[in-house]
């Protein structure tokens, strides 16, 4: 290749890092203002059942696994250089864990084709104390065939 046309970055190489922190109290206020409607508007489908679940046996167990993937959800839109305008949305993207525990991010199908098409492999991180929860997320290069 000449020096005007650069090699493709092969996959691995990072493409977009989102970060995101937030008071625990603040999404409980949310939840307490808006009920069921706040976590229906953040939360997709599988997380919705989750949340449920988790708030049932513990409410604050559940107001922290909503915090989590708030969090998730913006670390994700700062990623993708996105933020929250389309075509990302709140549900448009979900914090899953994998048979070991290991959160995953999966990518509803009105996102998916946009995403494919500038990125490779997502990575997110989750953690929560009583009062805070953060995610951290990186999202790979697409690979170029």
């Amino acid at each position: 290749m000449s020096a005007s046309m650069p090699t493709p970055p092969a996959a691995g190489f990072i493409a977009g890092i989102g970060m995101d922190l937030i008071r625990v109290d603040r999404i409980e206020r949310a939840l307490a203002r808006h009920g069921d409607r706040f976590a229906e508007r953040v939360l997709g489908a599988e997380e919705m059942l989750k949340f449920r679940a988790r708030r049932e046996r513990d409410f604050q167990r559940g107001v922290r696994f909503l915090a989590t993937r708030f969090a998730a959800k913006e670390a994700f839109s700062k990623a993708i250089g996105l933020g929250m305008r389309m075509p990302m949305a709140w549900n448009r993207v979900q914090t899953l864990n994998a048979p070991g525990g290991r959160p995953v991010l999966v990518i509803a199908p009105a996102l998916a084709d946009w995403y494919a098409a500038r990125f490779g492999a997502a990575h997110v991180s989750i953690t929560d104390e009583s009062d805070m929860a953060a995610a951290y997320v990186i999202v790979e290069q697409r690979s170029h065939p």
